[in-house]
């Protein structure tokens, strides 16, 4: 199983707790984590340890800034909005998919049934997060001028269909699509993303994929009171902590997740330590 990570040295215990939790709750594979990075992590022996002792095999990144010589480059626009969208140029050509995370989220259950989504004929699986309403989806469809998309994916849980996306997806393309549309774009990454290749994802289910933290009164709602704390804990494989108040942050995150999150985030201080 091949992961994708971007982060820099503020993450590596988020990505070392992402980690722990998939081991611990997938079934036993070859697990291969590719690290995008500006520059050579200052906490790279951490990270190292970690994936030892987890038995997953660390292979970091490196990013050269040249590959971003015709990019809008702005305060706004660093040249780490790109990594996610031109990762298949980053990473090595013998890679044929590969899933990319965030690193706010935990895996509760076996993350198998999601890498192992068929892709044929899509360039990325994602999910749309869930609302009430498809106010945010229609306002959203208007801002890009996408309207044959589902609806507006979140790029957090992205699975990589990396054959098909090196013969469609060029740089140059989302360059110019940056610059002209610079005006409007509220999450650039994840806006290009849905404007350039919405049509292309293969949508799954959020309760199940990337089930937003903040909104489990909302999932409940929805499916008519089924997708219950218990429901969650039984199904849901990826739980992703949107937002700015982040669970690992002291008094900042009192939800229903949290004290779930701070027992993996305890057990991967402790691996760090030992």
């Amino acid at each position: 199983m091949n992961l994708l990570f971007s982060i820099n040295d503020k993450f590596v215990i988020q990505l070392s707790t992402v980690l722990l939790s998939i081991k611990l709750n997938t079934k036993p594979q070859d697990f291969h984590i590719y690290v995008l990075q500006k520059e050579k992590l200052a906490r790279t022996a951490d990270l190292e340890k970690v994936c030892t002792r987890l038995g997953m095999h660390y292979h970091p990144v490196l990013v050269d800034d040249n590959l971003f010589a015709r990019a809008p480059v702005t305060d706004r626009y660093p040249t780490t909005i790109y990594y996610r969208l031109l990762a298949h140029e980053l990473l090595p050509k013998e890679l044929h998919k590969i899933l990319y995370l965030d690193a706010d989220l935990l895996c509760i259950n076996d993350l198998t049934s999601f890498y192992e989504t068929d892709l044929d004929g899509y360039l990325y699986a994602s999910a749309i997060h869930t609302e009430l309403t498809n106010t945010t989806d229609v306002i959203n469809k208007i801002r890009l001028q996408n309207f044959d998309a589902d609806g507006y994916y979140n790029s957090g849980v992205l699975l990589m269909n990396l054959d098909s996306i090196r013969q469609q997806v060029d740089s140059a393309d989302i360059f110019a699509y940056i610059r002209s549309h610079a005006h409007t774009l509220l999450l650039p990454d994840q806006d290009v993303l849905n404007a350039l290749y919405g049509r292309q994802i293969k949508s799954v289910p959020d309760q199940l994929y990337n089930f937003d933290t903040r909104k489990g009164r909302v999932y409940e709602t929805i499916s008519f009171g089924e997708w219950t704390l218990d429901w969650v804990m039984r199904n849901t494989v990826i739980l992703h902590y949107c937002g700015r108040d982040k669970p690992w942050l002291p008094e900042k995150n009192t939800g229903r997740f949290t004290a779930l999150y701070k027992n993996y985030f305890q057990l991967t201080t402790k691996l760090m330590e030992d």
